[in-house]
């Protein structure tokens, strides 16, 4: 996002880095966008039409495969370590897509809105990249490993409700991370993979940022349209995906990501 762009609209420019494939031309156009909009020189359009879900932008590898068709990673080994830092930044590139489509997509939402997912896109373009790092130090490459499609199949269930994709996306699918990555970072250290580690640490403290903006906004939106955000979160989880809620939970990254103690309970008792 070069010059040119200051003082064009938030919608076009979230529009323009879902739309880039190649990786390092996303990244930079993400962070260019997030700059413009941070001094004021992206406006948002009152009356900007309306987007159509599709395919986001992204390389021609990795290949896009069943999650049942991907191997286990074993971390005793170079590869098995390069495989799983694979997966997470497969999991960060879709995030910035992610980040610019709830930008794009929904419409008339305060500026804090857009403020906040387009700080989002920024965060999951630098962990991408401190993510690709990591891999190269280690002789890989994104596009090595097969990967899936999940989070991004998720976004087009949601495609009709900024509820419902504050529910799923940051609050289901984001939202394990924050489960799991304690443990990966404690099996790396096992291995003796401290720099690994210390890349998914930085990843998993502000990833809870990310994941109360969801929170914030989930709640927001029910507000807005009347409705009970406890008995809304439960109700959507059961229809779209119970399959992705399971524990233990990391109730104190949970917690400070805007979870409360009852919810966490329910949540507990339906995983």
């Amino acid at each position: 996002m070069d010059s040119r762009n200051e003082g064009g609209s938030v919608f076009a420019c979230a529009a323009l880095c879902l739309r880039l494939a190649d990786p390092a031309a996303k990244l930079a156009a993400t962070a260019g966008a997030a700059r413009a909009f941070a001094r004021g020189r992206l406006r948002i359009d009152a009356d900007a039409p309306p987007p159509a879900i599709g395919v986001p932008g992204r390389p021609a590898r990795p290949r896009l495969v069943s999650p049942r068709a991907l191997p286990p990673r074993g971390l005793g080994s170079v590869d098995g370590r390069k495989a799983l830092l694979h997966a997470v930044a497969h999991i960060e590139f879709n995030a910035i897509n992610l980040a610019w489509d709830a930008v794009h997509r929904f419409r008339g939402m305060p500026r804090a809105y857009y403020a906040d997912w387009i700080g989002v896109a920024a965060d999951e373009a630098r962990h991408f990249s401190l993510l690709c790092a990591r891999l190269a130090e280690l002789g890989g490459a994104y596009g090595d490993f097969d990967a899936h499609d999940g989070l991004w199949e998720m976004a087009v269930k949601t495609s009709d409700s900024c509820l419902a994709r504050m529910a799923l996306v940051p609050r289901v699918l984001e939202a394990r991370g924050l489960d799991v990555t304690p443990r990966m970072m404690a099996r790396l250290r096992e291995v003796g993979d401290f720099a690994s580690a210390r890349v998914l640490d930085i990843i998993l403290r502000e990833e809870v940022a990310h994941v109360a903006a969801g929170s914030r906004w989930f709640a927001w939106c029910c507000e807005r349209e009347g409705r009970d955000a406890d008995a809304t979160f439960l109700a959507l989880v059961a229809e779209y995906a119970r399959g992705a809620l399971k524990g233990p939970f990391n109730v104190d990254a949970r917690r400070a990501a805007g979870f409360s103690a009852a919810e966490l309970a329910r949540l507990e008792a339906a995983a």
